[in-house]
């Protein structure tokens, strides 16, 4: 509200007392009471609501740097890419105590409980890092036992993460019963007033009246407003009323909404782009056992004089790496998916040449779709990695593409050992629930790179469907299906610049 509209408003309600004199001062006198009740409750409620989402937010942001941040420093010194002193994961531990006792103090008794249990927790995920410490420190001990460490720090940084989610449960319960209480309370300082009002009429006749209906009208919209913040509506505002006691009021009230507003949905973007942000991630990993496997097989096929089979090997490991970088961009054509698909399982084939076949197969006229990149080669790691490789006799894999009613349909088979009921149901309720399956951190070559869990949220997120892989499973071997649109360059690139927005 600008200056000019600000006098207006003044003038209008002194007008009223102008007007009214002595008894119009009265009302003005006797309704003071309420909207100072109203003023006071409504600024209480707001600061009380303001450090809960405030609180919210700060516990919501501490959250990855527990379930990611360090896990993935430790994951750093364990690989041998830092030092654990230069890793700064002590420093991390430390702020992140630090944080969780200034929430501890901002937070009431119940809610308060659960970062107390959570700050306790960090020290027990003090201790696994300060034993990975050790463990790097002494050159006996192997580095499967600092990744089987590792995990467990995995598992007490899920647990914190956990109990950071329940306090904020807990506060948003709070807030709503909080909220209630505004309600209530406004209710019971607009029936005070209807009172005050009514009993003013019987004093200044005509005048009262006339106040009653604007002071009523004030109310009502206040009233209004409440009702539709309460159920959801966080864009409703109080229309501006030419009572000046209640237009201070109306303008706390409607600040108070829009800031509201801007930190729900700052909330939800920074969340949203924290959950893209860790697909990418994802997507930009490789797996270095692959390639320090395929390198030692270049190595001892030079060494054995199989020239030939080196360039071949060597070319397929370039265009494979080719691909997945494919200059940063996330979407390339289903022609390019299957040449990284075919050099992936080329390498393959050379290392494993004695108990895996393939057979990759795909409709032509799909080649010049674009379709989201990394999808097909996961499935057929974890096809050789889960299913092939611990086969008596080895097996083969097929890889099948067709175009069905404007969806790129795939289809990734092998005859290894397969799932037994109870496994295929784990794994399918493991991609229900949003969640990985834990690895086994003895197992030397994790298999699926990416892993079925990677490769189902990034086509559910990616291609906002509700549907992602789909698993078959028996003693005859494993079947992951999946189908997505099949979209052209254009389209894919106008949707990818409404998704960045």
């Amino acid at each position: 509200m600008n200056r000019e509209e600000q006098r207006k408003e003044n003038r209008q309600g002194k007008s009223l007392a102008g007007q009214l004199r002595f008894f119009i001062r009265l009302i003005m006198f006797i309704l003071m009471i309420p909207a100072v009740t109203s003023l006071v409750v409504t600024a209480w409620y707001a600061v009380s609501f303001q450090q809960s989402v405030s609180l919210m937010g700060d516990v919501a942001a501490l959250r990855p740097v527990v379930e990611e941040e360090i896990p993935e420093k430790l994951w750093s010194v364990i690989a041998g890419r830092s030092s654990y002193a230069g890793s700064g994961v002590d420093e991390t531990i430390r702020q992140v105590n630090e944080e969780l006792d200034s929430f501890l103090q901002q937070a009431g008794n119940d809610a308060g409980s659960r970062i107390l249990v959570a700050r306790r927790t960090m020290d027990t995920l003090a201790s696994y890092a300060d034993q990975i410490e050790k463990e790097m420190e002494d050159e006996s001990v192997p580095v499967t036992v600092s990744e089987g460490t590792l995990e467990e720090v995995r598992s007490v940084a899920s647990l914190i993460g956990n109990m950071l989610e329940a306090f904020i449960e807990d506060e948003a319960v709070e807030a709503n019963r909080k909220n209630e209480q505004f309600n209530h309370m406004f209710r019971y300082v607009a029936g005070l007033s209807v009172l005050l009002i009514l009993g003013s009429v019987f004093l200044t006749g005509w005048a009262g009246k006339q106040q009653e209906k604007s002071v009523r009208m004030a109310i009502g919209h206040l009233e209004q407003f409440t009702k539709e913040l309460a159920a959801g509506n966080l864009q409703a505002r109080v229309t501006t009323v030419p009572v000046e006691e209640l237009s201070g009021l109306t303008r706390d009230v409607n600040a108070m909404a829009e800031q509201l507003e801007n930190l729900m949905e700052q909330n939800r973007q920074e969340q949203e782009n924290l959950k893209k942000a860790e697909l990418r991630t994802l997507q930009a990993q490789i797996n270095p056992h692959f390639l320090y496997n395929t390198l030692d097989t270049i190595v001892w096929q030079a060494q054995s004089g199989k020239n030939e089979e080196v360039i071949a090997l060597t070319k397929s490991l370039s265009d494979f790496f080719r691909s997945s970088l494919s200059s940063g961009e996330d979407w390339v054509t289903v022609e390019q998916e299957m040449k990284h698909l075919n050099g992936y399982l080329s390498i393959q084939k050379t290392r494993y040449r004695d108990i895996l076949n393939y057979e990759v197969t795909a409709d032509p006229e799909m080649n010049s779709y674009m379709i989201l990149k990394l999808l097909l080669q996961p499935l057929a790691e974890n096809a050789l990695y889960h299913g092939i490789k611990y086969k008596r006799g080895g097996g083969r894999i097929f890889v099948r593409g067709s175009l069905k009613n404007g969806m790129l349909c795939f289809e990734v088979q092998d005859t290894g050992s397969g799932m037994t009921p109870e496994k295929l149901e784990e794994v399918r309720g493991a991609m229900r629930r949003g969640r990985q399956m834990r690895r086994d951190p003895n197992e030397p070559e994790p298999g699926g790179g990416f892993g079925l869990y990677n490769v189902d949220q990034r086509i559910r997120l990616y291609y906002n469907q509700d549907r992602g892989l789909q698993i078959e499973s028996g003693p005859e071997g494993t079947t992951v299906s999946f189908a997505v649109p099949a979209m052209s360059p254009e389209k894919t690139q106008t949707e990818h610049m409404q998704r960045e927005k």
